[in-house]
């Protein structure tokens, strides 16, 4: 739902759907806690430099690859990355750029990320 300035509402469209806006924030944070909970736990301690800028840049890296329009595509994309990560740096010193070239190749080939792909490969299968 476009928002009057122009832009993207997801609140609004929420609301216009019938379900509470105020539930789904609280949900949304209690995941985030939840999470952010689990990192410190498995870390053992967490400091600001460990969500900097390349994190972030990892988390949207990861969303892109998995694909926006699939329910699954985050958690798809954030495997396909870390998969990716882990067995380019045993394999190479320069895993850095050669992950980047992989994951343009990836996004070429797969337009609607690696959920969108495998949707119109079940809808395929199905027709």
């Amino acid at each position: 739902m476009m928002a009057p300035s122009g832009g993207f509402s997801p609140a609004g469209s929420s609301a216009g759907r019938g379900v509470s806006v105020l539930r789904l924030r609280r949900t949304r944070t209690a995941f985030a806690g939840l999470a952010g909970g689990l990192y410190a736990f498995s870390k053992g301690s967490i400091s600001p430099e460990t969500l900097g800028i390349p994190r972030s840049v990892d988390a949207l890296v990861m969303v892109l690859l998995g694909g926006l329009n699939a329910l699954a595509g985050p958690l798809l994309g954030a495997a396909a990355f870390t998969w990716l990560s882990d067995t380019l740096a045993r394999v190479t010193d320069y895993w850095r750029a050669v992950l980047g070239a992989a994951i343009v190749l990836l996004v070429v080939a797969f337009p609607m990320g690696i959920g969108g792909a495998l949707g119109r490969l079940r809808a395929w299968r199905q027709a």
